[in-house]
């Protein structure tokens, strides 16, 4: 094969690879959560334990972070024993880029039935969303889904 098939081969392989990752399989649940968490003003919320300011993040939400935690898990945290994260529970995370700029936007709420992702561009245009894989596989390692911080 020549260089520029190679090349070109390589390109459609991405392109093929980054659509089948790029799972929304619930976009305006995704726009719901993201409406609800922003009129909440999730900024003003709680920073997880060990995020009382932007830090260097490995994670694939950008290279620095801020993390927010809402009530529920503002009350989970002072439990002992605690086997999952109660129904209620919003971890917010504001990816940024190393100049600073938000990156992307990524939700988990605990419902009834399991976790809900929502990840969002900085616009809050939604990438993923439900259940997709490219979450579950990797929080899958945490605290009831949770990587950041652990359960009480």
């Amino acid at each position: 094969m020549s260089r520029a098939g190679a090349l070109c081969a390589t390109m459609v392989c991405g392109l093929v690879l980054a659509g089948a990752c790029r799972q929304n399989d619930d976009p305006d649940g995704a726009d719901e959560l993201l409406a609800r968490v922003q009129e909440e003003d999730y900024r003003s919320w709680n920073t997880a334990p060990g995020y009382d300011e932007r830090r260097p993040s490995s994670a694939p939400h950008g290279g620095n972070s801020e993390i927010f935690v809402n009530e529920v898990v503002v009350d989970a945290l002072s439990m002992e024993g605690l086997e999952e994260w109660p129904e209620g529970s919003i971890v917010a995370k504001d990816g940024y880029n190393d100049d600073g700029g938000l990156e992307v936007i990524a939700i988990m709420e605990k419902r009834a039935d399991a976790w809900y992702w929502a990840e969002y561009d900085a616009e809050g245009a939604p990438l993923f969303s439900g259940a997709p894989t490219i979450c579950t596989d990797c929080h899958g390692a945490g605290s009831d889904f949770v990587r950041a911080f652990s359960l009480p």
